[in-house]
């Protein structure tokens, strides 16, 4: 995982001298061809984590996760290209492919009963480039002030909209849960570095669960992570629905005599307008605009500060507010875990960084200035509305007011970019299981990407509630991702080789995980059945 200086410049010479022997009109594969070569060196080498599935993790959650350098132009000389450097992010991103998500892929189901043939190195370079996901391991680049916005953007995303209802539903007092989290979260993303630590070749979230639990561990995790990714994307759908509707309320379509309302409009159109960027296999234009999300973050927090401060004769509490409400606190738990569901991205950080050593540093003011953005916005946002908060607080700012608008509009255009680099991961993972070489690989692909959209604009609009939603999300997934399963992978990797507190700390983590998914997950789900049929 750490390759020294010395066995790079080795790596690339021999690239070097091999692309002399390359016929021409192969220069515009060259790209993939070091790639490749360098991923079958790497895959041969004991403790290689990165033949299992799934095999395209890292570069789908690198795209989600990170903030493009501004330093990086769109174009290169060759040497660059080799070396890693992209239009996305050589200083951040580590690595580079000619495709970031090739159109095929090596597949899981590979024949056992036919012998392999052997082939020399050059050969098996110019038949299987376009078949590898993986690609080549170069140092991390990562600043430290890329790394701290990388890591806020993955930990303040949507969870922000929700927290003054998440201090309606758990009180004045219930804040101290979200603070509790941030410790723990904070922790954890320490203990994911220790495993990474633990043995060369461990660079993701789904490495450390093979590690820990083997094959299984790795699969129970990497499932895990793409079904919160899913739930991130009918989340999205759900907020396309609400702020577009309530800025064109009286939008509605009659078709044969069945109604349409605002609501469901908006939530098709939305699916509909994202399918496109859902077929895009090279997601890197996506991933510049959607850097822009901490910006946005930061104009949507400014938005609802300057409504509640300058413009605060236009808002009324109602109902005034309530110090400790344990009827809901359990949804609020949900809501509160939910904010910090960063997890499957800090091991990507962690081995994007030059200096691994600041990887502390880095977490700990992510999480101070999203953990200051969440108490802020909770409490400016359940002083001004009081008992009449909704579960997205941008519903309940004056639509008259021009702070207003931008924030509604920030939050409708900010989910578009976000979206297809949220449901990626997920398709890409399906997708490896189509056979190599498939000529309908496209078509199968357009079909799954289609198809998981149209899914979650299913469940959307099955289960309109953002709030209850997140909080399931929170409950039943974030609390694994980001309390549960670090402990417990901590513990297993490097049980023997700690002290007594620490795991003592590592089980009161697990413990306090456990209860806050069991009571949260119950509590949602109730709130979500009386919804649906009460």
């Amino acid at each position: 995982m750490k390759n020294s200086a010395s066995d790079n410049a080795m790596f690339i010479a021999s690239d070097d001298d091999m692309e002399k022997d390359l016929p021409e009109g192969h220069n515009d594969e060259n790209n993939s061809f070091y790639s490749n070569y360098s991923i079958e060196s790497q895959s041969l080498k004991p403790g290689s984590y990165g033949v299992a599935w799934p095999q395209s993790y890292r570069q789908s959650i690198d795209l989600y996760g990170s903030v493009p350098s501004p330093s990086i132009g769109f174009l290169g000389t060759t040497s660059l290209s080799r070396l890693g450097s992209s239009f996305i992010s050589s200083s951040l991103i580590r690595r580079h492919t000619q495709e970031i998500l090739p159109p095929e892929r090596k597949s899981l189901l590979q024949p056992t009963d036919l012998p392999t043939p052997q082939v020399s190195r050059k050969s098996s370079i110019r038949k299987d480039a376009s078949k590898i996901s993986h690609e080549a391991h170069i140092p991390g680049q990562c600043s430290f002030g890329q790394a701290v916005l990388n890591g806020i953007n993955a930990l303040c995303g949507i969870g922000i909209l929700s927290t003054p209802y998440a201090l309606k539903e758990g009180g004045w007092a219930g804040l101290s849960i979200l603070l509790l989290y941030a410790i723990l979260s904070f922790y954890t993303g320490l203990l994911l570095r220790y495993c990474l630590d633990s043995e060369p070749g461990l660079e993701t979230y789904p490495d450390i669960g093979q590690a820990a639990f083997g094959t299984s561990g790795r699969v129970v995790i990497s499932i895990i992570l793409y079904v919160e990714l899913y739930a991130c994307c009918i989340e999205y759908i759900i907020v396309e629905s609400d702020n577009l509707s309530t800025l064109f309320p009286n939008a509605h379509i009659s078709l044969g005599g069945i109604h349409i309302n605002s609501h469901i409009l908006f939530a098709i159109v939305t699916s509909i307008a994202v399918i496109p960027t859902v077929w895009l296999r090279d997601l890197r234009i996506l991933s510049y605009i959607s850097a822009c999300g901490v910006i946005a973050t930061f104009m949507v927090v400014f938005c609802l500060l300057w409504v509640c401060l300058v413009d605060n004769a236009a808002i009324d509490a109602k109902g005034g507010t309530t110090t400790l409400n344990l009827t809901t606190l359990p949804v609020a738990m949900g809501l509160y875990g939910y904010c910090y569901a960063g997890h499957a991205v800090f091991p990507n950080l962690y081995t994007a960084m030059a200096n691994r050593n600041q990887f502390p540093a880095v977490l700990l003011v992510c999480f101070a200035i999203c953990t200051s953005l969440y108490c802020a916005v909770a409490v400016m946002g359940y002083s001004a509305f009081g008992e009449g908060t909704l579960s997205q607080y941008t519903l309940n700012m004056p639509q008259d007011l021009v702070a207003s608008k931008i924030a509604v509009w920030t939050t409708v255009v900010n989910p578009f970019t976000k979206y297809a680099l949220s449901l990626s991961p997920v398709a890409l993972c399906i997708e490896e299981l189509i056979p190599p070489n498939n000529p309908n690989f496209n078509i199968y692909s357009k079909l799954i990407r289609t198809a998981l959209v149209a899914s979650t604009l299913v469940v959307g609009l099955s289960v309109p509630f953002f709030g209850l939603v997140m909080s399931l999300t929170g409950s039943l997934l974030t609390m694994f991702v980001s309390l549960i399963l670090p402990a417990a992978c901590f513990l297993r990797i490097r049980g023997s080789r700690i002290t007594l507190f620490q795991v003592a700390l590592c089980v009161t983590i697990i413990t306090v995980g456990v209860i806050s998914s069991g009571i949260g997950s119950y509590a949602s789900l109730y709130e979500i059945i009386e919804e649906l049929f009460g």
